[in-house]
């Protein structure tokens, strides 16, 4: 348990403030609570922060030689957890659980995934295999 924290803590980290943040009640009047889809761009880079944030572990352990499979569970990691974030809050009385705010929190994990493969690619000069 104590290698699991050490090797992944920033992702530990991210995930357990993302947990809280959506756990916690929010203010009848939210900061930028008049931008079209805030809450929708908040999911969005919370979920895909996520992915970036476990493919900066990996960075940490010097470890060139993540394959694609890495990538497929760091993304399903991160939607599933969006998925499981929503189901309890919709059962806090305080929040609300939405299927667009799903999809955000997936498709952020899927760009985010994409964009660290890419990323990976150009700075090591091979593909993941």
């Amino acid at each position: 348990m104590k290698y699991i924290l050490a090797k992944w803590k920033w992702t530990l980290m991210a995930s357990f403030a993302i947990i809280v943040a959506s756990l916690i009640p929010i203010p009848d009047n939210p900061p930028l609570g008049d931008v079209p889809l805030i809450d929708k761009w908040v999911h969005f880079v919370m979920y895909g922060g996520l992915v970036f944030v476990a493919w900066f572990d990996c960075w940490l352990q010097k470890n060139k030689d993540k394959t694609y499979l890495f990538a497929l569970v760091v993304c399903i990691y991160s939607a599933f957890l969006g998925g499981l974030m929503e189901i309890l809050q919709g059962m806090t009385g305080y929040r609300s659980s939405e299927w667009l705010d799903f999809y955000a929190d997936a498709f952020g994990a899927v760009l985010a995934t994409v964009i660290s493969v890419v990323v990976h690619r150009l700075l090591h000069g091979c593909r993941p295999s």
